[in-house]
């Protein structure tokens, strides 16, 4: 890092800031703060709101179908009574292109979204976006990684987007040995930064939904193996333990944003 003189007119090292947020699900009005005081943002995905299951009158689905019907959905999921909302949602669907009513939403969504992030950003996707639309919305001063490395303030960054294989069969979920190959690929590093967090149970458990989301076994084999300094990830939104150490590694989850609108700050 490069040096700066002090109040004695010695030079003294200058300190990196970076803020991280996740699960943004809309939020672009406190997006448009996130870097605020901070040398860049990283986003680890799920830009998108396609139903709020704490306000079922915002997102894509009940713009397209209605309060009611976004309210039985969420009943259905909340239930784990998974093939009953697939039924449910097919039949709302019935007679509509539903490929193109969504990606219209989303296109609307990310226009916004995407001019809200300051420079420099660094982005991965979550299981809830279409990383086929980000390049056409991600401008000069975002850098965009899923299975790449990137160096930050002299650390070492790596980034694995989207999630894993669920009943919920969101936009962006890929099987577990696609998503070992890209945290293989990545190799050490000093920042581990993903969409999902490692297989841990405290890690992957949602207290309000009540249900465990999926995490990744090769995820966890990694930390283990390559020690980095963080791992980060978002995903679980209200999870049973925010922070805890595996190893030499400090596992944070950065937080809810949709709900926070605050990022997590890490600074060296």
């Amino acid at each position: 890092m490069p040096a700066v003189p002090n109040s004695r007119g010695t030079s003294t090292a200058r300190r990196t800031r970076v803020h991280v947020v996740s699960d943004v699900h809309g939020n672009t009005e406190a997006l448009a703060r996130a870097g605020d005081g901070a040398d860049a943002l990283i986003c680890l995905g799920d830009l998108v709101l396609f139903l709020d299951y704490a306000d079922h009158s915002r997102g894509i689905f009940p713009d397209l179908f209605g309060v009611r019907n976004a309210d039985r959905i969420v009943e259905l999921r909340t239930a784990r009574r998974f093939e009953e909302a697939r039924e449910f949602g097919r039949g709302l669907w019935a007679g509509m292109d539903r490929n193109a009513a969504i990606v219209s939403a989303v296109r609307k969504q990310y226009a916004e979204l995407f001019a809200a992030f300051p420079t420099p950003t660094y982005a991965t996707y979550g299981n809830v976006d279409i990383p086929g639309l980000w390049p056409e919305y991600a401008h000069p001063g975002m850098t965009v990684l899923d299975g790449d490395r990137v160096e930050i303030g002299g650390r070492v960054f790596g980034f694995v987007g989207g999630g894993l294989k669920t009943p919920m069969n969101t936009p962006y979920e890929i099987g577990d040995e696609e998503y070992a190959a890209k945290i293989e690929a990545i190799g050490p590093v000093d920042v581990l930064c993903t969409h999902i967090p490692p297989e841990v149970p405290e890690l992957t458990y949602d207290t309000v939904a009540r249900r465990f989301e999926r995490g990744s076994r090769a995820l966890l084999d990694a930390i283990r193996r390559t020690r980095p300094r963080y791992a980060l990830f978002g995903h679980v939104h209200q999870p049973l333990v925010r922070r805890m150490r595996i190893g030499a590694t400090e596992c944070v989850n950065v937080g809810h944003f949709a709900s926070t609108g605050r990022p997590w700050a890490l600074e060296w």
